[in-house]
């Protein structure tokens, strides 16, 4: 048995309760079997064991008052996933189906995004079972504090930097850094995400968004293509989302799906800027559904209790390009075949593992292009460590200036895979480019340090 092969059988019986962990595991180690015969030094070394492995998991209880006096009791979580490269970097996610196997297969693929960045840091994922929908402000407060009451103790500028993620927005990182900031007396970059006015970055709203249609950009530049006259679903209707939309317009695409966990609005018109805009009130400020697009856009179709996908599916639209911006395991083997014969060339994940694996499989049996999470969605956390960057030297770049270097980093993201492809021998195969070369960073920092 191979020294993946073995690893991939412990963590399937040791871990058995963790499926979507299991599913990522199981996706980069399949994957890097090239690398086991390359290099044997890892195999001797057992980096490919150490590695499936967080350095830690922190669980703990959340207790918060809502506005009627009630007591409530959410669990929370950090895992610090590994740290060889840099200090922990990731997300944090407050939605209810948040659990140890979420937030370990969210920090497990954040180890090898981050690694792509080249920026210097390592990776991790925390967050609660806490829903914010339907909480008033004063509410989301509360939980925020309690939170932070507990976390505040693992984290710091140079030990472990979270930044927002499903259900973590400017608001829910104001009220976190508030409070983190009062109890360790230290005005600090321990959190990224933050408003412009307190340490925060230009571009950081837009960085995920924009930089998976970079990245996808980079793809279709790679064979001869553009963005331009291509027809795009994209799923979710959030922050990422949102500015996919936005940058889809700009390079001359042609939007015309979103969606929420309540349904999917199609318009074959195409979703323009003032109509961006709108969605951005009706989400943003108001905190209303997905449905409502159709009060001021009545041409365009809603189907209620679908994904854009199920749309595609059962409603045979022709797009060009899918950049799913929900949820993971959102696109399913039957979602994957309707999107080849949608006629789809390419698919580039806003969300992390938005697809699963025989989804996956599929895209990649029918030759689409199909960027995976860790490289396409890097712009994110590309942009938080530039907010790092810019905490750590008091200054504060233009809007041009950190737009510029979210670009550079997503096209050396796409370069990188797509070399690291072309050098195992599988051209345009970009999930295993993604996965060696972010994997061989960390590999070659953990081999420096020993036995640790």
């Amino acid at each position: 048995m191979s020294m993946i092969d073995e690893v991939i059988a412990k963590v399937r019986e040791k871990d058995k309760d963790q499926p979507e962990f299991i599913q990522a595991v199981t996706e980069v180690l399949e994957t890097l079997r090239p690398t086991e015969e390359k290099y044997p030094e890892l195999v001797k070394a057992r980096i490919y064991e150490r590695i499936v492995e967080p350095d830690r998991v922190v669980m703990f209880r959340v207790t918060w008052e809502d506005d009627n006096g009630e007591i409530h009791v959410n669990r929370g979580y950090r895992v610090q996933y590994n740290n060889a490269i840099g200090p922990y970097k990731g997300g944090l996610r407050f939605h209810p189906t948040v659990n140890l196997s979420v937030i370990k297969f969210l920090g497990f693929e954040q180890i090898f995004k981050n690694a792509l960045t080249t920026l210097p840091m390592g990776g991790g994922k925390g967050g609660a079972d806490f829903d914010p929908k339907g909480k008033s402000d004063r509410e989301v407060m509360r939980f925020c504090y309690a939170f932070m009451s507990e976390l505040f103790r693992h984290i710091g500028p140079d030990t472990d930097v979270p930044a927002g993620d499903i259900g973590v927005g400017a608001r829910e990182i104001g009220y976190m850094y508030g409070y983190y900031k009062k109890i360790v007396n230290e005005h600090t970059g321990v959190l990224t995400g933050k408003g412009l006015d307190y340490g925060g970055s230009l571009i950081r709203p837009e960085a995920t968004g924009y930089g998976v249609v970079y990245f996808t950009a980079n793809m279709l530049g790679s064979h001869g293509k553009d963005m331009a006259g291509k027809v795009v679903a994209i799923s979710g209707s959030g922050n990422v989302a949102q500015y996919a939309v936005e940058k889809s317009l700009h390079m001359g695409a042609k939007p015309i799906t979103m969606s929420d966990s309540n349904g999917t609005i199609v318009d074959e018109e195409g979703i323009t800027a003032e109509k961006l805009q709108y969605v951005m009130w009706l989400k943003n400020v108001k905190r209303g559904r997905i449905a409502e697009y159709l009060d001021k856009y009545p041409n365009a179709k809603y189907y209620a209790g679908k994904s854009v996908w199920d749309v595609i599916r059962d409603e045979n639209l022709k797009i060009d390009i899918a950049l799913p911006c929900a949820t993971q395991n959102e696109i399913h083997k039957d979602h994957a075949e309707a999107l080849v014969k949608a006629g789809v060339i390419a698919v580039a994940e806003g969300a992390n593992m938005p697809s699963d694996l025989e989804a996956i499989k599929v895209y990649l049996e029918n030759g689409i292009l199909y960027g995976p999470a860790k490289a396409a969605n890097a712009g994110g956390v590309a942009t938080s460590g530039l907010e790092m960057t810019q905490n750590s030297m008091r200054l504060q770049w233009t809007r041009e200036e950190v737009d510029a270097k979210l670009q550079q980093i997503m096209k050396n993201i796409h370069d990188t895979a797509y070399k690291t492809a072309m050098e195992f021998g599988q051209p345009d195969n970009y999930l295993l480019g993604a996965n060696i070369a972010g994997f061989m960073k960390v590999a070659r920092a953990m081999l420096a340090y020993g036995v640790m």
